[in-house]
């Protein structure tokens, strides 16, 4: 009995130790993050130094924006949503190109935002004028529906 609470005590000793380097290693890929945050969502952690998800907005900021009724696009995205990995690297260039300031929110990391704006389903471009959405586009859709989206919605306005 006595080598069983021995053992016992050694394995939960073992997983706390596990657990505090599991932390001290998170912590230490999150430091100097654009989110501000001390963790951060694993996915997030790769997507932290990829050149097409550098454009980050925090939702302080798309608040007081849309409070100044600025005009804007917002990039709506979960870090660990496959088919925003797969539209991110064609969306982002394409707005490049066409000289938009394509402002980009992680739904992963603030989970308000769901909520907030009415997002289904990600990815979810979502187009703002004097503080109010003028229209959305979700999905992967393809590169022409992204182009047409930002002609008739963003570049007219």
């Amino acid at each position: 009995m006595k080598k069983i609470i021995i053992f016992g005590g050694i394995v939960v000793l073992l997983f706390v130790a596990l657990a505090i380097v599991s932390n001290l290693q998170q912590t230490k890929k999150a430091e100097g993050n654009p989110f501000g945050k001390e963790k951060l969502h694993p996915a997030t952690i790769e997507l932290v130094n990829d050149p097409n998800y550098q454009n980050v907005i925090l939702p302080e900021e798309l608040v007081e924006k849309l409070a100044n009724e600025e005009a804007m696009t917002v990039y709506f995205y979960a870090s660990d949503c496959a088919f925003c990995k797969e539209a991110t690297p064609r969306v982002v260039p394409l707005a490049e190109e066409l000289e938009i300031d394509l402002v980009q929110y992680n739904l992963r990391e603030f989970e308000e935002g769901w909520n907030k704006y009415g997002i289904n389903s990600t990815p979810t471009i979502v187009h703002f004028e004097n503080g109010a959405e003028v229209n959305r586009i979700e999905g992967a859709v393809t590169n022409a529906e992204f182009e047409q989206f930002f002609n008739e919605y963003v570049l007219t306005n």
